[in-house]
């Protein structure tokens, strides 16, 4: 994400959860697979309900601004500038179309939805804000009658807006005849590269996967210009998409056991500055491959971060009362984040 204005508050905490959640995800001998992007749109309209200490935990947390409208404005001309991305790759295909040339234009789906049971006293100026500024419709289903039914009905739809990539994001038997609330955003992205790579080019190349490990995968190769810098003991290299507005954004350790201390020394500002690296001609060798890691729940990790009341810890402390009035017996709380990714990677 490049933090310019208007986009600089949301560039910014997506950029710094994401870190702060690789680095609670595993260890950086394993691979790891995060969209701190969808996490945080999902994890903004539950804040747009929390009051009290719930609130400024998750302003700490996901990195807010005390600013709540400033946070609104900057998340949703970020999600407008990308759609505008996706809108005129479609404009420039159909006009390529027109002179004989061929491309696939940039696919980008981003879809919120708030999924709630039936009858409940949800707040009308919550569901307005989160409709206005975050494009999430209110859905009713029945949780308590057919939780189970509920569960199919938010995968399929999941599913359905991230074109059969993410499948089964809500395990079965999560939801229940408590759940009140379920809020859900989808990301989907398809796109070439500005420059596509030959795909008799690619061979068999030796890969580290530790200092020790050595293996062959499958490796692109190209000659190309690209965005490229020399820092901090690591390769910075961004590899721009059909159009040139979105990149792919590499950061390599220049010796193979250096990943730990890059991952421990990364930070928003050097993401953010890697989209504005000066260009070089660089023989480019980039592993193609696939991954689809298992379905990650966050809770934990959000609570290690401080984020501990919107869960109920201690009991009775969370506090969603802009959502839904609090009473003794009846509150909301989050029980869970679900988080599931894919990418492919090719010619």
């Amino acid at each position: 994400m490049l933090a310019t204005e208007p986009t600089a508050t949301a560039a910014s905490a997506i950029n710094a959860l994401g870190i702060d959640l690789l680095l609670k995800s595993g260890p950086p001998d394993v691979n790891a697979l995060l969209s701190p992007y969808s996490i945080q749109s999902a994890l903004v309209m539950a804040y747009a309900g929390a009051a009290g200490d719930t609130r400024s935990e998750m302003t700490k947390v996901l990195h807010y601004s005390k600013d709540d409208a400033e946070i609104q404005r900057s998340f949703a001309a970020l999600k407008k500038s990308l759609a505008e991305v996706a809108q005129k790759s479609t404009r420039d295909a159909e006009q390529m179309q027109k002179w004989g040339g061929k491309i696939d234009p940039i696919t980008l789906t981003m879809a919120n939805r708030l999924f709630g049971q039936t009858g409940y006293a949800f707040r009308e100026p919550f569901l307005k804000l989160v409709k206005d500024d975050y494009d999430a419709q209110l859905e009713l289903l029945d949780f308590v009658k057919d939780a189970a039914d509920a569960t199919k009905h938010i995968n399929s739809w999941v599913e359905e807006q991230t074109r059969e990539r993410i499948r089964d994001l809500i395990p079965t038997g999560r939801l229940t005849d408590l759940t009140r609330l379920v809020l859900v955003n989808a990301i989907y992205l398809k796109t070439p590269w500005a420059c596509e790579f030959y795909e008799s080019n690619t061979k068999g190349q030796p890969f580290h996967l530790s200092a020790n490990n050595l293996i062959s995968v499958p490796t692109m190769m190209s000659t190309r210009t690209v965005g490229y810098a020399r820092r901090d003991g690591c390769t910075v290299l961004t590899i721009p998409y059909w159009g040139s507005e979105l990149q792919f954004l590499i950061l390599l350790p220049e010796q193979p056991e250096g990943l730990r201390a890059l991952e421990k020394n990364l930070t928003a500002k050097q993401l953010a500055g890697g989209a504005r690296l000066g260009l070089q001609m660089v023989i480019l060798y980039l592993p193609k491959f696939k991954l689809e890691p298992p379905l990650m729940s966050l809770g934990l990790e959000l609570q290690a971060l401080g984020m501990k009341s919107a869960f109920d810890q201690p009991r009775g402390t969370a506090n969603f009362d802009r959502i839904a009035p609090r009473r003794a017996s009846d509150y909301l709380y989050i029980s869970e984040v679900f988080h599931k990714t894919f990418l492919k990677l090719d010619e």
